[in-house]
C-alpha cells in the first residue's frame, strides 16, 4: 500500500518560517516527480512546487518564488518544502503528491498518489 503523510504544519505568525516534510512507504518514490500542493479554505487545490526524480529540476507557483524551496531526500524517501517570509495567503491545507513522471509536473491529474494533507495557518 503507497502511504504519503505529511508532517510540519501548524500556526505560526506572518514573516515566519516553517519545513513540512512528506515521508513515503508503500514503495519508492526515487524516479517519481513529486508536488506540493495546497488548497485554501473556499479555493480549489493549486500547484505550489515540483521537483524531479533527481532533484535537478523544480518549479513554483509565482505566488511562493524566492521564499519556499522544494527538496527531496531518496534515500530517505521523504520529500520537503521549505517555507519562508510566510503571509496569511500561504494558509491552507498543503498536500504532497508522487507523479506518474519522473520530471516536474504542472498538473493535478499527473499526480497518482496524495497525502492526506497538514494544516498551515499564517496569523497576520
Amino acid at each position: 500500500q503507497v502511504i504519503l503523510v505529511e508532517s510540519g504544519g501548524g500556526v505560526v505568525q506572518a514573516g515566519d518560517s516553517l519545513t513540512l516534510s512528506c515521508s513515503m512507504s508503500g514503495r519508492s518514490f526515487t524516479y517519481n516527480g513529486m508536488g506540493w500542493f495546497r488548497q485554501a479554505p473556499g479555493k480549489g487545490r493549486e500547484l505550489v512546487a515540483t521537483i524531479s526524480w533527481n532533484g535537478d529540476r523544480s518549479e513554483y507557483a509565482d505566488s511562493v518564488k524566492g521564499r519556499f524551496t522544494i527538496s527531496r531526500n531518496n534515500a530517505e524517501n521523504t520529500l520537503y518544502l521549505q517555507m519562508r517570509s510566510l503571509e496569511p495567503e500561504d494558509t491552507a491545507v498543503y498536500y504532497c503528491a508522487a507523479s506518474q513522471y519522473s520530471s516536474i509536473t504542472m498538473y493535478e491529474y499527473q499526480y497518482t498518489s496524495w497525502g492526506q494533507g497538514t494544516q498551515v495557518t499564517v496569523s497576520s
